[in-house]
């Protein structure tokens, strides 16, 4: 018996018996989350240009009380003159200039039979704090102290025509429906969206920005 138990043991273990089976090698977890803030300019930057964007990058700016302009552009030439646009995070940037290639133009084509060709803003990057109705909210920092966001105020159409969100989010007909369809595909792309139906701070533009992790869209 304790012939046979050698035995055993030695082809077990030993070059006479079958190789051992190999472990089979697990592919490495790849790295989930948001990519690095370098990593993920940089792919801005290549969306930019794909999409034959001009656009001027901006040296990063510390200003104090936690206003800062990081990872920002500025748009030269995306195809639509647009009036005030100053430090534009990349990802603002890249969303606001598909937003006028693919939703503002063929609206106003659709609904005026006419190209747009200004738009008008109240601007990008503003050192403050959150507007409500009642004025600033003291300690609440507004994505504008980021460069983070963007106010849309008035289109202005190859026929002369000047579409405003002040005298026109809430008239009849054409003007109105081109305000709020453009205003509905903007929900679509940038994560808060704000209109004359969320307060009266808001009652002569639209605000778009790329803060919080969710969406928001009034």
């Amino acid at each position: 018996m304790l012939a046979l138990v050698s035995a055993c043991v030695g082809g077990c273990v030993g070059g006479g018996g079958p190789p051992p089976s190999r472990v089979a090698t697990r592919p490495q977890p790849q790295p989930t989350g948001p990519l690095p803030s370098s990593e993920a300019f940089k792919l801005c930057k290549a969306r930019l240009d794909q999409a034959a964007v001009r656009f001027e990058v901006l040296p990063d700016q510390q200003h104090g009380g936690g206003c800062a302009i990081i990872d920002a552009v500025k748009l030269l030439d995306f195809g639509t003159p647009t009036a005030n646009l100053g430090a534009m995070t990349c990802e603002l940037a890249d969303k606001f200039a598909a937003w006028v290639r693919y939703a503002v133009r063929p609206a106003a084509r659709l609904y005026f039979g006419s190209e747009v060709v200004r738009i008008e803003t109240f601007g990008t990057y503003s050192c403050r704090d959150v507007r409500g109705s009642g004025g600033t909210i003291a300690g609440r920092l507004s994505e504008h102290g980021r460069a983070n966001a963007v106010d849309v105020s008035a289109f202005v159409l190859a026929d002369g025509r000047r579409v405003s969100v002040v005298d026109d989010w809430r008239a009849d007909g054409a003007t109105s429906q081109f305000l709020h369809i453009i205003h509905d595909s903007a929900c679509k792309r940038f994560r808060t969206v704000l209109s004359p139906d969320y307060n009266a701070a808001h009652r002569d533009h639209l605000h778009f920005d790329m803060g919080g992790k969710g969406r928001y869209c009034r």
